[in-house]
């Protein structure tokens, strides 16, 4: 499967995800993967950067709300246009673009910084994908992104509960093994039965890395790695979003944060 073969399944996402995660659905992302996120990400105001994945622009919004001037990129025309809808009246600086990860419309060197939010794992050729961040980062520039945990979303896996519902452990296996395009059915598992009952499920295309991969390929590709997270809920957090206590019992979600060295000839100015 290539990267337009596996954006097609996006597109075909596209309205159920958007309408369900802006209802307020998307609880990990929402209460867990986004606030930890910005919680380490370098302070970005009036820079230059790109959102690779950009999907409905939720996070992008986010971005440009710190001073950021975005241009951001999805591979999904309908995502992109569902992104355009919140733009009409806004003044944030953001232009989106449809295009690929592995393809990115801008010159070498453009921009400061770049962000990706639970995109990169779904993208068949991750390493041509962080070739292309890394020309497009300007040298001293960054890269951060959060993935699915490699360790812990596995293809089996599963939840093991008490008798009144409480995660106890998460039962992982076949870690090596490759789906490679493995198309997986689900949808918010917080979206109340009207919403489930409105939209199929999802259909999304599974390409599982080990994490030797994963900082196999960035390491490849140039960049240094700063930065690494595990993020997950603490207890004031559970108590008030009771679905998520089982991301305290292992990690759901990876946050990396690479930069493009900059070579001993170039002076970066401040």
């Amino acid at each position: 499967m290539n990267d337009k073969e596996a954006g097609q399944y996006w597109d075909e996402n596209a309205q159920a995800w958007t309408e369900i995660a802006r209802a307020g659905f998307d609880i990990y992302r929402d209460f867990l993967n986004t606030p930890a996120f910005f919680d380490i990400l370098p302070d970005v105001d009036g820079l230059p950067g790109i959102d690779i994945g950009c999907g409905e622009g939720y996070n992008t919004k986010l971005l440009a709300q710190k001073g950021a001037r975005v241009k951001a990129i999805d591979i999904s025309e309908r995502f992109i246009e569902r992104a355009k809808e919140t733009q009409k009246d806004s003044q944030l600086d953001i232009q989106y673009l449809v295009a690929s990860a592995t393809e990115l419309p801008f010159e070498n060197e453009a921009f400061d910084f770049a962000t990706s939010f639970m995109c990169l794992m779904d993208i068949p050729n991750i390493e041509k994908a962080l070739q292309e961040t890394f020309r497009v980062l300007k040298p001293g520039g960054f890269l951060q992104f959060s993935i699915s945990h490699p360790c812990f979303t596995t293809p089996h896996r599963k939840n093991l509960r008490r008798f009144y519902g409480k995660t106890y452990a998460i039962e992982i296996g076949d870690y090596f093994e490759k789906l490679n395009g493995k198309i997986v059915e689900w949808i918010f598992g917080a979206a109340p039965a009207e919403l489930k009952n409105k939209f199929p499920k999802f259909k999304v295309p599974i390409f599982n890395r080990t994490l030797t991969e994963w900082f196999s390929a960035i390491l490849d590709s140039g960049f240094t790695i700063e930065k690494i997270n595990e993020p997950y809920p603490d207890n004031g957090t559970v108590n008030k979003q009771p679905s998520l206590q089982d991301a305290q019992i292992v990690a759901y979600f990876l946050h990396i944060r690479c930069r493009k060295p900059v070579a001993k000839n170039h002076s970066r100015q401040p």
